[in-house]
């Protein structure tokens, strides 16, 4: 054997010794059980980067006669923080580079889909499907952004981004944790009581967090996704059978009339140490769901009566504003979230008859008169108008007065912002606008105003996208006009540029996509027109018409698939 001969198999036999062992691995693995229980998860185990250090092999009797230079592992690590149940593929279908964005319509609702529904996916705790507030500082779980993560998992599957077993094993851990999770009137150890659920979470332990309230319309928002999956997984399959039934389960126990402190009205929340708020839902924002689905109970069922209550006050809150007639409700989102799960096209309760509209149409107007705010711009922000647009409950830079353009303003932290009312309306109370915008007010009223709500994504990634649209999509909040070296209570002053949120939150994230969904296919809508809850509760309400008194099963069409003028009222 040649001294070369030598020198190469020095070098060739430790990388055989390495790979037999591995080769062996996979032809175990292929031969292994396809099926994986429901307590493993589906996700791919993390992959650690092979150790290509040259070792020659050590002799009995003395250490190893050559050591190669050592070369260092190729690191295949993602350049963020680990995430609870690891990356999904990427990219996902329709994902595109954040460097090289195509700005073409169909390019970007792809892209923003598939970048949402990620935020869901892989920052949900994996044991308890908890889905934090926000992200990525993660302070606790938002019952109502778990809600959302149970409507979303289906349009992954619908999407190609996940397999159906994957939503359902992922569905099916939510909602077995949530029935099982103990429930009572103590302030500590509970996840809620009387069936409702504490509006935050402990993101480790799932039970109630701090002293935060027991709330109705939060839950509401959690019993809309998982009815929404009691309607989805409708499979011959044990897991899909479990999911309707948890959903059920959960959907009976809560206790309705227990809510109703300030009857006919349901109340705002609850807290052990202080008993009920001294406020019930009416007027018009986004608790219309509240009323619906507690209409709709199987077991604890309000009245007509409720309903009624929730409308009586109808009158003080419609006017006319910006050109449009409308319930009116100053932030964005009171004109979204119902609408998310129900397809209020041309279905109407009393109220609406008489006014010859439905609450659709009523939230288009809402959604032009926020636009036409934007354009008019009466407080002079920076940013305002030529496409974008959209005002709603969200992040800010913090709670400070300071000198803008000569003139005193006040800016605020996190804060439900909006529009505000006429002058007629003035009685309705302060609603802030400090400068602050939020994708989400405009995106997720793409359902409502489609030419709008495009125009203002293509606007806002063209010319902010290098600021504001990172790993999930857009970031929560920025504010151009916010120029200050201060204290800040959340995010960042970027110099020529100003103010941007530093986190995605999950409240606003969900209708992002949930809208897109609809707004594309109907996808939502036509599922959840089918669950009894809804049906019975619009019923009870007094709703008909629509799709409500068809009896054929054909799916409504999707906005994309209707001509809606701009002028259409």
């Amino acid at each position: 054997m040649t001294e070369r001969t030598q020198k190469l198999l020095i070098v060739l036999l430790p990388i055989a010794l390495l790979v037999a062992p591995a080769a062996a691995d996979i032809a175990r693995a292929q031969q292994a059980p396809s099926s994986v229980p429901v307590t493993d998860w589906l996700e791919p185990p993390r992959i650690q980067p092979l150790d290509f250090t040259l070792r020659a092999p050590e002799p009995p009797d003395g250490p190893a006669l050559v050591e190669p230079p050592r070369i260092q592992p190729l690191d295949f690590t993602l350049p963020r923080p680990e995430l609870p149940n690891g990356a999904l593929q990427r990219p996902l279908p329709g994902e595109q580079p954040l460097d090289r964005p195509k700005l073409d319509d169909q390019s970007l609702l792809d892209d923003l889909s598939a970048r949402t529904f990620r935020f869901f996916w892989e920052t949900a705790d994996r044991k308890k499907g908890l889905v934090p507030d926000r992200w990525p500082s993660q302070p606790f779980s938002s019952i109502a952004a778990v809600g959302f993560a149970l409507t979303v998992y289906p349009i992954g599957v619908e999407r190609g981004y996940v397999t159906r077993d994957q939503a359902r094993q992922r569905t099916v851990r939510t909602l077995r944790f949530f029935y099982n999770a103990p429930q009572g009137p103590q302030p500590q150890g509970v996840i809620g009581h009387k069936g409702f659920f504490y509006h935050f979470l402990n993101m480790k332990t799932g039970l109630r967090w701090a002293t935060t309230e027991l709330s109705t319309v939060d839950t509401a928002l959690f019993l809309c996704g998982a009815l929404f999956a009691q309607s989805y997984f409708t499979e011959d399959h044990p897991l899909e059978a479990e999911i309707r039934d948890l959903a059920e389960k959960i959907a009976a126990r809560v206790d309705w009339p227990w809510a109703q402190a300030n009857a006919p009205g349901i109340t705002l929340a609850w807290r052990p140490e202080r008993g009920f708020s001294t406020h019930a839902w009416n007027g018009y924002n986004e608790a219309m769901i509240v009323y619906l689905l507690a209409l709709g109970s199987s077991t604890h069922a309000l009245s007509r009566q409720a309903w009624e209550s929730w409308t009586d006050r109808y009158d003080e809150v419609w006017g006319k504003y910006y050109e449009q007639e409308f319930l009116m409700f100053s932030p964005g989102f009171g004109h979204q979230y119902s609408h998310i799960w129900v397809d209020f096209r041309g279905i109407k309760d009393d109220y609406m008859r008489e006014r010859g509209l439905d609450y659709f149409r009523n939230s288009r107007r809402a959604a032009r008169a926020q636009h036409a705010y934007a354009e008019a711009n009466p407080m002079g922000w920076k940013g305002y108008g030529q496409g974008v647009w959209g005002i709603t409950a969200s992040d800010g830079p913090g709670r400070a007065t300071l000198l803008y353009e000569g003139e005193e303003r006040q800016f605020r932290g996190y804060v439900a912002r909006g529009i505000g009312y006429p002058e007629t309306h003035a009685g309705l109370g302060q609603s802030y606008d400090d400068g602050t915008i939020a994708p989400t007010a405009a995106i997720s009223s793409i359902v409502f105003t489609p030419e709008l709500s495009m125009q203002g994504i293509r606007e806002m990634r063209a010319r902010y996208g290098k600021h504001i649209y990172s790993e999930y999509g857009f970031l929560d909040a920025f504010n151009l006009s916010f120029n200050y070296d201060v204290g800040l209570h959340r995010g960042r002053v970027i110099p020529d540029f100003g103010w941007v949120g530093d986190d995605y939150l999950g409240i606003d994230q969900g209708p992002i996509i949930l809208m897109i969904e609809n707004y594309r296919s109907g996808f939502v809508w036509n599922v959840m027109r089918k669950n009894a809850h809804v049906r019975r509760g619009l019923a009870r309400a007094g709703f008909t018409g629509g799709w409500l008194d068809r009896t054929d099963r054909e799916d409504p069409r999707s906005i994309e698939q209707e001509v809606i003028p701009v002028q259409t009222p």
